[in-house]
């Protein structure tokens, strides 16, 4: 793995890259995953047919259609991590009911890393995202949801506007025991 040194194979437990539509949390997600030889979990893979029809269809997801997809998520994360100690998930995680009923299903230690970046960058971002149900119109909402997370959660924030490999050297030595 180009530009970390070291061992990545310290981690145990979740990781979970959040933020709003279009900031980054894939790309981050799948390059972590791939650092510390673990599963990747695509959030979005985890929403039922009817929400990804709500949400292309312009409306705003509303907590109901959001708990069924946080347990699901979470009760795949925790597998994951039963199965082989670590996994890494993309999930927008925007409030702190959402974040503590993933840390509650996933029942191990549990890492968040929020990537922000300005409403112009994310606005661009989404209208150029080919073939994503979510559409751009939808920003906002999220933005509005966002509950960034508090002093006591640890999360690591950081701008998405670094170049990905950068933020997932960033993310590797903050979870560094050493």
């Amino acid at each position: 793995m180009p530009g970390y040194s070291g061992s990545a194979a310290f981690y145990q437990g979740a990781i979970i890259v959040m933020g709003v539509s279009g900031c980054g949390k894939s790309t981050l997600g799948a390059l972590l995953a791939e650092a510390l030889d673990c599963s990747f979990l695509e959030g979005d893979a985890f929403h039922a047919p009817e929400a990804v029809d709500k949400m292309r269809a312009g409306q705003p997801l509303t907590d109901e259609d959001r708990w069924p997809w946080l347990d699901r998520l979470g009760a795949a994360a925790a597998e994951a991590v039963s199965e082989k100690g670590r996994v890494v998930l993309a999930c927008s995680a925007l409030r702190l009911a959402y974040r503590d009923r993933l840390r509650a299903a996933i029942g191990a230690g549990t890492h968040f890393v929020l990537l922000e970046t300005s409403r112009e960058n994310l606005f661009a971002r989404l209208e150029n995202r080919p073939g994503h149900y979510m559409p751009a119109s939808l920003l906002d909402s999220q933005l509005a949801t966002l509950e960034t997370p508090q002093d006591c959660e640890q999360a690591l924030v950081l701008a998405s506007d670094a170049p990905p490999e950068i933020l997932r050297d960033t993310v590797l030595r903050a979870l560094r025991p050493d």
